[in-house]
């Protein structure tokens, strides 16, 4: 379980091509405190820590992963956001995460609003039942405030806001259009679709 609040940006320096693609993430993390077995949200996807090195760390990234994420996401050089797993007693600074991405969102536009960023972004049809303006939502494992959602004919459009300190800690600073970003939906709301769907068939 995570928070969505970035506390480190990595680094992809090799990728392996075996069963599973093992890639190898620098950070800035003290290593000697992450366990083997550790899960670690990787620009919002939820991976084990399978090796470790004084300031790297390798995940192991299945099929199922990869078919979920940005194509490109997990090659050499490709920058992540990074954030350990909550603790009990940790700052709940964001809202809960699982990093258990939904689905690949497209930056449509970002246009400068005073000194924050407005990036607007599309997303499957089928997520835009789980959005709901002034709700909760994770774009490449950073947690966010959904300030209006458009339904369109196939898909639908959400917009957040990048203040200049989200955009200097994460990633986001660095996007542009047309980049794909992973995008996990609130917790609340996937359970919430699926009592409403159930009820429909009992």
């Amino acid at each position: 379980m995570f928070t969505g609040i970035i506390t480190d940006i990595g680094t992809i320096v090799d990728v392996e091509r075996r069963g599973d693609l093992r890639v190898r993430i620098a950070t800035s993390y003290d290593t000697e405190t992450i366990d083997i077995g550790a899960s670690i949200a990787c620009s919002g996807a939820c991976l084990t820590v399978v090796q470790k090195g004084p300031s790297s760390f390798a995940v192991d990234i299945s099929a199922e992963s990869l078919s979920r994420t940005p194509r490109g996401r997990w090659d050499k050089g490709q920058r992540l956001n990074l954030e350990r797993a909550l603790k009990v007693g940790d700052e709940l600074g964001g809202h809960i995460v699982t990093g258990h991405v939904d689905g690949v969102g497209t930056v449509a536009t970002i246009e400068l609003q005073g000194d924050s960023r407005r990036i607007i972004i599309t997303v499957p049809k089928e997520l835009g039942g789980y959005l709901a303006q002034k709700g909760s939502i994770t774009v490449d494992g950073v947690s966010l405030t959904v300030n209006e959602v458009e339904d369109h004919q196939g898909f639908t459009q959400f917009g957040v806001n990048v203040i200049p300190h989200t955009a200097e800690v994460t990633t986001l600073g660095e996007l542009a259009t047309g980049a794909e970003v992973n995008v996990e939906i609130d917790v609340l709301a996937r359970y919430l679709f699926r009592m409403k769907d159930f009820q429909k068939i009992t």
